[in-house]
């Protein structure tokens, strides 16, 4: 229900991780300022917090100055997290340390992008629902059983937000301004915003298969589908075809008739598009990584590996681990 009682604003804490994506943060601190243009008072109060207190840099190269270090906070206040690019390296033990002491004083504390990572390393997403971008969303997997994750827009468990990037912070906040003060309110802030299509935490943060591969055939899609949920344990042409009431070669003409490649194929190239994803957000070891995508023999991944990126998993891996040293 709108609180219309309290007239105190409600102040979000915006923590700006080094490289957070400006996208994500902007899409958060807008609805919030046009929220109290069209109310005409001050509903929402906010400040810009980093470890440091001085100058925050996003991963478009421009920076922002702080209005805060890693300072206590409001128990009414929303903390924020604004991750971007490399937020392993942004997820100091400082910042973790502070996170846990301001949720321990009952704080609400959300994620915006990869800032569910961040939150998930100190520990506060532990039992709960979160979402995080979906490129992500295979290493998240991988270093945080105990989350559960989902492939929403944006999730509120609790006094626990996340977002999965981009322009998903903009349906977050119009969520608890509707929440708060009335999907009235909402809505005309999504007018000024331009923003036609407000989603729920039910809708999904990526395109459908179809919209995806640019075909609509639901066999093709069903086939598509069942191979990205069977990364780890390969299922064989021959039962994807079963599955849809194909024979084998007839998937195989699908495939090459509007993907121009072999099942076989492109199955390959999404169990390495999810290898690559793990070798450079993750510290899983090579052979870790090979068994999490279906192969048996690290020998066997080296060579795919090579085959399609033109370099080796350890290689790929030493480069990634010498641009985080920079």
């Amino acid at each position: 229900m709108p609180d219309t009682q309290s007239t105190k604003p409600r102040r979000f804490v915006f923590l700006l991780l080094d490289q957070f994506t400006m996208l994500s943060f902007a899409g958060a601190v807008e609805p919030l300022r046009i929220a109290n243009n069209m109310a005409g008072k001050t509903l929402y109060e906010w400040a810009l917090a980093g470890e440091g207190g001085d100058m925050a840099w996003c991963s478009n190269r421009a920076g922002f100055k702080l209005d805060m270090g890693l300072e206590d906070v409001g128990r009414d206040d929303v903390i924020l997290v604004c991750g971007g690019i490399e937020v392993q390296k942004a997820a100091t033990r400082g910042i973790l340390n502070w996170l846990r002491r301001e949720a321990r004083r009952g704080v609400i504390v959300g994620g915006l992008c990869t800032g569910a990572y961040v939150l998930a390393k100190a520990g506060l997403l532990d039992g709960k629902r979160a979402t995080i971008h979906w490129e992500n969303q295979d290493s998240f997997t991988e270093e945080f059983d105990e989350v559960e994750l989902t492939k929403s827009v944006f999730v509120m468990d609790g006094n626990r937000f996340s977002t999965a990037g981009g322009t998903s912070s903009i349906d977050l906040m119009l969520k608890l301004i509707a929440d708060e003060h009335g999907e009235a309110l909402a809505n005309a802030v999504a007018d000024q915003l331009i923003y036609t299509s407000i989603r729920t935490d039910q809708d999904t943060q990526r395109l459908s298969i179809p919209t995806r591969i640019g075909v609509r055939h639901p066999k093709l899609s069903t086939v598509i589908q069942m191979m990205e949920q069977n990364i780890e344990e390969p299922v064989s042409p021959a039962l994807l075809a079963k599955q849809v009431g194909m024979s084998t070669r007839q998937l195989e003409r699908l495939f090459r008739r509007y993907l121009n490649r072999s099942p076989k194929r492109y199955y390959m190239e999404l169990r390495l598009q999810k290898a690559r994803n793990l070798l450079m957000q993750t510290d899983m070891s090579v052979i870790n990584v090979a068994l999490a995508c279906g192969f048996a023999s690290p020998s066997h991944f080296s060579k795919c590996y090579r085959a399609h990126y033109n370099t080796t998993p350890y290689r790929e891996r030493g480069a990634h681990a010498s641009r985080l040293s920079i």
